[in-house]
């Protein structure tokens, strides 16, 4: 095996990992989750259903948060649990 096999290998394995930590049993009001593009944090501040879909809408979770506009992502549900797509769940916030 050479060496970069085995970092590919590796990166893999911890994508992987990082996609069954994605998700949590399910996405309640005051979780933070960050965002995998910017790497910003967001708080949840609503949950709701719409037909057979749920959605969460997420704020950055700063101080001039209340003034920020919010966005609405859709929740993903899978045998993991829930999850959004494009965000990591973390309580650890960079606030």
């Amino acid at each position: 095996m050479t060496r970069t096999h085995t970092l590919g290998t590796l990166e893999v394995i911890q994508r992987k990992l990082r996609e069954i930590s994605l998700a949590v049993k399910s996405i309640q009001l005051g979780q933070v989750w960050r965002k995998d593009d910017d790497g910003q944090d967001y708080l949840v501040t609503k949950v709701y259903s719409e037909v057979f879909s749920q959605y969460a809408v997420l704020r950055p979770a700063q101080v001039t948060a209340p003034d920020a506009p919010t966005v609405r992502v859709k929740v993903a549900k899978g045998a993991q649990g829930a999850s959004l797509p494009g965000f990591t769940f973390t309580q650890e916030g960079s606030f």
